[in-house]
């Protein structure tokens, strides 16, 4: 999704996401023990597999591609439909590095340049994902899910564009935006300590009490503590966090705590997240399976913090990382659409998938390309501006 200074499950910045530009730690943190971080290309990989997991698990194992094959994908591919049903998952490995890439890139900032920097990053490219999935439903409503054309006009585009449709009493143009609900949350909770100032003691502070809300929000019956604590996110988000500090400060017992404490959260929730699959899928899913799958989306971004994939200088992966968010936001609605368009003109199934697989990549570069990076590079002049604006209307003494 994107070459820039951090990694969001499905965002794409503008800079270096995975370089970052301060010294880390070889073991716990003292001044004399750091030594310069390589940049982290294997972040940008990694989050285009998880991108293609979860166009995996839409295309081939959801019952909703029914609309696009005229019957459920475990039907006439049950050997693939078994494998990419648990490609959704791919998003728990979004939501861990999107916790480290975030603290990463966010260390000694600025409030306003956080605000600035998420903006940037991820409204550019879903305005132009959210404007083409309109126009594919709009346009050829007959090739599209039954539905997913209803209630499509103006006021529902418009309230997409915000990025909180659904606050405003809008359903989302296209059902993979809920992570995005997701980030923005992340983001909100992350300000409060970006405010503060960034340090080891508030950033581990920040995971305990946030760690605990998410435990205890469940229990209560305050919809605000419940939105904002995360209960099913909120232990991937923390981890990556957690693993920063490890990668920045070096790994301790205290750190090593946190992690594990999120995984054994994650692993006990398994039931909730499977229950909605089962449901997508049409079919019981292996909860040993998932508890496997969690497992090892937090060792590979152990094994980065730790340094294990520091030799892999592969400039190529920046490339992987600009596609993976306008992949993952096109891909859903509009893949559908595509797919069933080429199997009325008689392609094969497997046809259909490498054909549409290519438009998704390709479209996804051009958005990146042609959307993305002046519109990133203009709305950071601008913001910018009006941030040395205010801040310079700030420092003047009042008018007596």
């Amino acid at each position: 999704m994107k070459p820039a200074d951090d990694h969001i499950p499905f965002v794409q910045p503008a800079q270096d996401p995975a370089q970052d530009p301060r010294p880390r730690a070889s073991s716990a943190p003292a001044p004399g023990a750091r030594r310069s971080a390589p940049r982290l290309y294997v972040l940008d990989g990694l989050r285009l597999i998880a991108a293609l997991g979860v166009l995996a698990f839409h295309w081939t194992a959801s019952a909703d591609a029914a609309d696009a094959y005229g019957k459920a994908p475990s039907q006439f591919m049950p050997g693939i439909s078994s494998v990419t049903s648990f490609g959704w998952l791919g998003v728990q490995l979004f939501f861990i590095i999107s916790g480290f890439v975030i603290c990463m890139s966010c260390w000694g900032r600025k409030p306003g340049d956080f605000f600035v920097s998420r903006v940037i990053r991820i409204y550019p490219g879903y305005w132009a994902a959210v404007l083409l999935t309109t126009a594919v439903l709009v346009l050829v409503p007959h090739l599209g899910r039954p539905g997913a054309r209803e209630g499509v006009d103006i006021k529902m585009v418009l309230a997409n564009l915000t990025m909180f449709e659904t606050q405003l009493g809008f359903r989302r143009m296209d059902g993979v935006y809920w992570t995005l609900w997701a980030e923005l949350q992340f983001y909100l909770l992350f300000a409060i300590v970006v405010t503060m100032g960034l340090t080891y003691r508030r950033v581990v502070a920040f995971c305990g009490i946030w760690a605990t809300a998410s435990i205890l929000a469940p229990e209560t019956n305050i919809p605000l503590l419940q939105t904002f604590a995360m209960p099913q996110e909120a232990p991937y988000f923390i981890a990556g966090v957690a693993m920063f500090l490890m990668y920045r400060f070096g790994p301790n017992l205290m750190l090593w705590g946190i992690v594990g404490f999120t995984w054994l959260v994650a692993i006990s929730r398994i039931h909730t997240m499977k229950g909605i699959y089962d449901d997508a899928v049409q079919r019981p899913l292996s909860w040993a399976v998932i508890a496997v799958i969690i497992t090892l989306c937090y060792v590979l971004i152990i094994a980065v913090a730790l340094g294990f994939f520091d030799r892999i200088q592969w400039k190529w992966l920046t490339v992987a990382g600009a596609l993976t968010y306008p992949l993952y936001l096109i891909h859903q609605e509009a893949g559908w659409t595509l797919i069933h368009w080429l199997r009325t003109l008689g392609t094969g199934t497997g046809a259909a998938l490498a054909i549409a697989l290519v438009v998704a990549l390709v479209t996804a570069w051009l958005i990146h390309r042609l959307v993305e990076r002046p519109v990133s590079g203009l709305m950071k002049r601008h913001l910018n501006k009006s941030l040395t604006a205010m801040r310079t209307a700030s420092d003047r003494p009042d008018p007596k």
